[in-house]
């Protein structure tokens, strides 16, 4: 997944770093703005924890699947038509 997570997938985690990470206030996870530097800089500053420990935070954070940047429906190359059977 792309380091930056887009502008609306961001409004989207918003809520759930400030109930995960309660020291953030709300303009220090304005400023974060999806950005993995600064979600990590403030979890080192606020929480006191080594780099690989807020950029695992992070990766647990960008990592739920309906925060995907990269999610497309899955959609049949062949018409369902044209298949001579059912799949169950």
């Amino acid at each position: 997944m792309n380091n930056d997570i887009m502008e609306g997938k961001w409004r989207q985690l918003k809520g759930k770093v400030r109930e995960s990470w309660g020291k953030l206030t709300d303009d220090e996870v304005d400023q974060i703005a999806g950005k993995k530097d600064h979600f990590v800089g403030k979890l080192q500053e606020k929480y006191d924890v080594e780099k690989d420990e807020a950029e695992k935070e992070w990766d647990k954070l960008t990592k739920q699947p309906s925060f995907h940047l990269d999610a497309r429906p899955m959609v049949p190359s062949v018409p369902s038509a044209t298949i001579p059977f059912a799949l169950a």
